[in-house]
């Protein structure tokens, strides 16, 4: 055997040894059961193979919107207020379907000019167009709009991600759904408490620091009878609980709180469970250095006035400003232990900047997937047994050439996917057969024209040299055109879809390596035994 060929069946066992590792790594138990597990532990399961949850949700983005002109409001009275510029009323009229627009009633002419330049240097995103009556419509840019929808299912699909991680939830989907939706597909092989979950995942968590302008009341009657039936413009009823009945049942109470928020999740740095000074559980957080500041600067302003804790729109607590207060600070409440863990991690993890809606949930259980498994499998096995046997009759002892070409193949596959923590779905298990297939494609190709260069009369060396040489490109151009179209499919396929694309790349790439390199070698190792002129079986 010359040291070229020695080199190349080197290669090929090494390579051989390496996707075994990825298959199988280092099994604690050598037992049947034990490399199952192994193997179990490499390459991870799908949803439809697991079991799990399947969820289609949808992203209120008008809340994100309100949550921004609520705070461009706020600033445009505060720079009118500087500027000195007088108005009759600024108002938001429909939250609901035109969350972007802000009205702003009886501003004199010759000051005009001013609110437009306020309105270009201070609220970029916002244009200002004049109306009948001294009025002024100012509205987000278009652009600017469609952005901030954008940029909503964007944090809310990272912020999902991020509670799901920690949770320990192994190789979920979370990615955008649909075209123009505001969708998001969320799938969560293996979770053992979906209703846990869905409440994690649902929870904006939505932490804002406001000033508490009264309360608390009794009812919503109550506390607008007091202002006369109409609330102060910058101001907000929020439900909450009662002073002194944290510990006890029922007590809801009503609170005048300010629109305007001193600081929000956003300035947070960390949160943690903690407890509080009764040694009941608790959460401390902990805000960023420009969150702090914000919050020394507003404690500073307003010592002796009340300060409230609102979680989602929720008052949690209401205490009194005795001193400033500058990055630090608890949120107390009827918590259990679990309770403040899942705020705390929903907390880290960032406030969804918008509420979500459930429009579609499935639960494949485990039985169904273990179903899907075997069938999967099985069809596997046969396809894999009747092509093998179909090449060793045709072919002949080349079919065996091919048969060794296959089952490496599907050795790199599975190795690829354990190496790279590939999820193995049903679609999935559909490309490793069809990868299969295009493995005994390649052989057929090359082997035929070998038959062919042979009854030309060439030598079994010649007609093995030409057999590959020519159906080389023939090979390249099929992988390559097929690997592209998988491409497209993992690019904008949702997740059995990306399994399918997933196995497709990997099986093609690996057939490149078999159907070409390894089976040359097997036959020049063959060629090598043979005597001068001795025929070749195919």
């Amino acid at each position: 055997m010359n040291k070229n060929l020695s080199w190349k069946l080197a290669v090929i066992v090494g390579i051989l040894l390496v996707f075994l590792f990825g298959i199988f790594g280092v099994p604690k138990d050598w037992s049947g059961r034990g490399v199952l597990a192994a193997i179990a532990d490499r390459i991870h399961l799908g949803l439809d193979l697991r079991g799990g949850t399947h969820l289609i949700l949808q992203v209120q983005v008008n809340d994100a919107v309100n949550v921004d002109s609520d705070n461009a409001l706020a600033r445009l009275k505060e720079d009118l207020r500087t500027h000195k510029i007088n108005y009759a009323d600024i108002i938001k009229p429909d939250r609901v379907n035109h969350p972007e627009m802000i009205v702003v009633k009886g501003i004199t002419p010759d000051q005009g000019s001013d609110f437009k330049s306020i309105i270009s240097d201070r609220l970029p995103d916002y244009g200002a167009s004049s109306g009948a009556e001294n009025g002024w419509t100012v509205a987000m840019k278009g652009q600017n709009l469609a952005d901030l929808k954008n940029r909503a299912v964007a944090q809310a699909i990272e912020t999902i991600r991020n509670r799901i991680d920690q949770l320990g939830v192994s190789e979920p989907v979370i990615q955008e759904h649909g075209l123009g939706q505001y969708q998001i597909l969320v799938q969560l092989p293996g979770v053992d408490d979906p209703a846990r979950v869905k409440e994690i995942m649902q929870s904006t968590a939505m932490l804002e620091i406001k000033q508490s302008l009264g309360g608390p009341y009794s009812s919503e009657q109550s506390a607008l009878q007091e202002h006369g039936g109409v609330l102060p413009p910058d101001a907000v009823l929020m439900a909450g609980k009662s002073i002194g009945s944290r510990n006890s049942e029922g007590g809801e109470a009503w609170y005048l709180i300010s629109r305007a928020s001193a600081v929000t999740g956003r300035d947070l740095r960390t949160a943690e469970p903690s407890t509080d000074e009764n040694g009941q559980p608790a959460v401390r957080f902990i805000l960023t250095s420009e969150g702090g500041r914000k919050f020394y600067s507003f404690t500073s302003a307003h010592v002796g006035d009340n300060l409230a804790v609102v979680l989602d729109n929720k008052v949690q607590e209401v205490a009194v400003i005795k001193d400033a207060i500058r990055d630090t600070g608890v949120i107390n409440g009827r918590f259990t232990q679990q309770e403040t863990q899942d705020l705390s991690m929903t907390l880290r993890s960032g406030a969804l900047p918008a509420g979500i809606k459930y429009l579609e949930e499935r639960t494949v259980g485990p039985s169904l997937g273990a179903d899907s498994i075997r069938s999967g499998v099985r069809a596997a096995m046969v396809g894999m047994l009747a092509v093998l046997i179909f090449m060793l009759v045709y072919y002949r002892w080349a079919g065996v050439n091919a048969d060794i070409a296959l089952i490496l193949n599907l050795v790199i596959l599975l190795g690829f996917m354990g190496y790279f923590g590939a999820v193995l779905t049903l679609p999935g298990i559909a490309g490793v057969i069809l990868t299969v297939g295009m493995g005994v494609d390649s052989n057929v190709l090359i082997f035929e024209r070998i038959r062919e260069e042979l009854r030309n009369g060439k030598t079994p060396p010649s007609a093995v040299e030409q057999g590959f040489s020519h159906a080389w490109i023939t090979i390249v151009d099929t992988h390559v055109t097929t690997i592209v179209s998988a491409a497209i499919l993992f690019l904008f396929g949702t997740g059995p879809v990306k399994g399918f694309a997933t196995t497709l790349v990997f099986g093609l790439a690996a057939n490149l390596f078999t159907a070409v390199f390894v089976s040359r070698v097997i036959f020049d190792w063959v060629l090598s035994r043979k005597q001068r002129g001795e025929a070749l079986s195919i």
